[in-house]
C-alpha cells in the first residue's frame, strides 16, 4: 500500500513549508521533487508525476518553496531557494534513511536543486533529475543558466521536450556533451515545457508521464548499481 504522509520542515529564517512524502511499498529510492516557479507542490503535473513514479518504485518528497508557501508569486532571491532544497534533502534523508536519495524537480525546482549542488554537496544525494531544465527564458536562447552545472559533481538526468521554449536543444545538447558521463539526456519528441505532446507523436500525455517515470526509475537504479560495483 502506497503511504502518503503530510509533513512540515523549517527553512531557516524563511519559516516552515509544507511537504508530502509519497512512498510505495516497493520503493527502491527516494526523489526530492521541487516544483516549478509558478506552481505549488500540488500542481497537476507534480501530482501526476509523483503517482507515476510511485508506480515505478520511486518514492517522492514534494515541498513548497517559502514564497509559494506564503502565497507570493515571485520566487525568493539569494540563498532562500537553495536553503529550501538543502532542508528538503535533510528531511527526506531522515524520513527514509534506508532509501538511496536523489533530488531535482520541475523546471525552476530542478535548477534550484542543481544550484544547491553546485554550491556544496547535497548530503547523501546520488544524482539530480531535471523535468524540463529551464535553460533560458521563453524564446530567448542563452546558456547562462547552465554555467553552474560544470560545478555539479553528481550524475544528472535531463528530461526534455523538443518543443520546449525554455530549452533550445541545439544549445542543451552541447552542454550535456561537455558534462560528459555525468549527463544523460532523454528526449520527448514533440513535448513542450509541460511535456504535452502533439497527436502526431503517436503518444498520449499519459503515455509520456509513464515514460518519464520509467526513465527516472531505470536511471536511478543504474546509478545505484554503479556505486555498488
Amino acid at each position: 500500500m502506497t503511504i502518503e504522509r503530510e509533513m512540515r520542515f523549517g527553512v531557516g529564517d524563511a519559516g516552515e513549508v509544507s511537504a508530502i512524502l509519497l512512498r510505495p511499498p516497493d520503493a527502491r529510492c527516494l526523489l526530492v521533487l521541487a516544483h516549478g516557479a509558478g506552481a505549488r507542490m500540488t500542481h497537476s503535473f507534480m501530482n501526476e508525476i509523483a503517482e507515476e513514479l510511485a508506480g515505478a518504485g520511486v518514492a517522492t518528497l514534494r515541498f513548497n518553496f517559502p514564497y509559494m508557501e506564503q502565497g507570493r508569486k515571485v520566487p525568493d532571491r539569494g540563498p532562500v531557494p537553495t536553503a529550501a532544497v538543502f532542508a528538503a534533502v535533510r528531511t527526506a534523508a531522515a524520513a527514509a534513511p534506508e532509501l538511496p536519495l536523489f533530488a531535482g524537480g520541475k523546471s525552476y525546482g530542478g535548477r534550484m536543486s542543481s544550484q544547491a549542488s553546485a554550491e556544496t554537496s547535497l548530503p547523501k544525494v546520488r544524482g539530480l533529475v531535471f523535468f524540463g531544465f529551464p535553460l533560458h527564458p521563453p524564446d530567448q536562447p542563452s546558456t547562462k543558466r547552465a554555467e553552474h552545472l560544470a560545478r555539479v559533481k553528481l550524475p544528472m538526468l535531463f528530461l526534455q521536450g523538443t518543443r520546449d521554449k525554455l530549452a533550445d536543444l541545439s544549445l542543451l545538447r552541447p552542454i550535456c556533451a561537455k558534462l560528459g558521463s555525468r549527463a544523460t539526456l532523454h528526449i520527448i519528441e514533440t513535448g513542450d515545457h509541460s511535456f504535452h505532446v502533439l497527436k502526431s507523436s503517436g503518444k498520449t500525455n499519459a503515455d509520456v508521464m509513464r515514460e518519464l517515470a520509467r526513465t527516472v526509475a531505470e536511471w536511478t537504479q543504474k546509478i545505484i548499481r554503479q556505486e555498488s560495483e
